[in-house]
C-alpha cells in the first residue's frame, strides 16, 4: 500500500468510527491484533474496548466532530494532528457536563501492517486545555504564575 493509501486508510477509520459511529466498518480497517492506547486511559484497548470508548464518548457529545488536521506517513506509520469538538452534554470519564464547545487537540501515531491494516494507534489529548476550557481546577496551576 502507499503513504497515500495509508493516510486515506486512517482517515476513512476517524470518519467511520469518531465522526460516524459506523464502529462495525471501521473494525474492518482494523488487524486482527488492533490495540488502541491514550493519554486518557490506564491500559491499551482491543478493538471491542476501543469500540465502547467511541460509543461512550460519542454518546456523551453528540454533535462529536474529528477534523485532521494534518496527516504524515513514513513507512508504516502514519502520524495525525487532529482537533476534536463537541459539547460534553454528558459527564464522561470524569469530567462534568458542559454547554460549551470544547476543541481539543490531539495527536495520534498509527501503525499499519503491511497489507495496511491498522496494528496500533497511540492518542497524546491536551487534557490541560480540555480542563481549562471546562473551568476545570488545573493541576499545574500552583506551578504558573498569577495572570
Amino acid at each position: 500500500m502507499s503513504a497515500d493509501g495509508r493516510k486515506k486508510r486512517v482517515c476513512t477509520h476517524i470518519d467511520l468510527s469518531w465522526n460516524k459511529g459506523r464502529l462495525a466498518l471501521s473494525e474492518q480497517l482494523q488487524s486482527r491484533y488492533f490495540s488502541y492506547k491514550s493519554s486518557l486511559l490506564s491500559q491499551p484497548l482491543n478493538a471491542a474496548g476501543f469500540a465502547e470508548l467511541v460509543r461512550a464518548v460519542r454518546g456523551a457529545m453528540p454533535d462529536l466532530e474529528v477534523m485532521v488536521d494534518e496527516c504524515l506517513c513514513e513507512g508504516h506509520k502514519v502520524i495525525t494532528t487532529s482537533t476534536v469538538m463537541g459539547t460534553l452534554t454528558q459527564p464522561l470519564l470524569g469530567w462534568p457536563a458542559s454547554d460549551k464547545i470544547l476543541a481539543i487537540a490531539a495527536v495520534s501515531t498509527w501503525t499499519l501492517n503491511s497489507a495496511g491494516d491498522i496494528e496500533e494507534i497511540s492518542t497524546l489529548i491536551d487534557l490541560e486545555n480540555a480542563r481549562l476550557q471546562l473551568g476545570l481546577h488545573s493541576a499545574l496551576s500552583g506551578f504558573l504564575p498569577a495572570s
